[in-house]
């Protein structure tokens, strides 16, 4: 396995840039997508999104059971998994424990045979949000990336487009 974190704000090219790692292995690749379109903008964002992949992606949705749908993937198969911030949200939202769920996704990340890339944003370089359902939703999304980085064998922060590597220890 070998695992590749893509860390950066809005808008700052994680997506494209992890697309572009995926591709660089052989295909077939897996695209776990785990976005829900509940109104017409996030809608054409997923349509954005679909458009950039050609011939040679399988997109599983995954808004919920990631580490279930990450098990079903062939091994060897590339899979980037875009993005674990919306499923967060969607497992809080669930009101899941999100440790347990953490643990279990970390448990099918190190069991999967093959390239993962895994997008997610970094929420806490901003201001301190106001309400406290915002406050842990930050929090839990910096620890989850601090579980995800510490078993990757790659962390990319994505700043303007640019890839700047925080972490490799490929090769070792």
């Amino acid at each position: 396995m070998s695992l590749t974190l893509v860390l950066g704000g809005a808008r700052s090219g994680k997506s494209r840039h992890a697309e572009h790692l995926i591709e660089a292995q052989p295909a077939p690749w897996c695209y776990l997508a785990t976005a829900q379109a509940y109104d017409a903008e996030m809608t054409d964002r997923i349509a954005l999104h679909r458009s950039r992949r050609g011939a040679g992606w399988e997109t599983i949705d995954a808004p919920h059971h990631l580490a279930a749908a990450l098990r079903t993937v062939p091994p060897g198969r590339p899979v980037l998994i875009d993005c674990l911030t919306l499923w967060l949200a969607n497992r809080m939202l669930a009101e899941a424990d999100l440790d347990m769920e953490g643990a279990v996704l970390t448990t099918a990340l190190l069991g999967h045979d093959g390239e993962i890339v895994i997008v997610s944003n970094e929420v806490g370089l901003s201001i301190v949000p106001e309400n406290a359902l915002a406050r842990r939703f930050r929090d839990a999304q910096g620890r989850l990336n601090q579980r995800i980085a510490e078993i990757a064998d790659r962390v990319l922060f994505m700043v303007a487009g640019l890839p700047m590597t925080v972490k490799d220890e490929r090769g070792r």
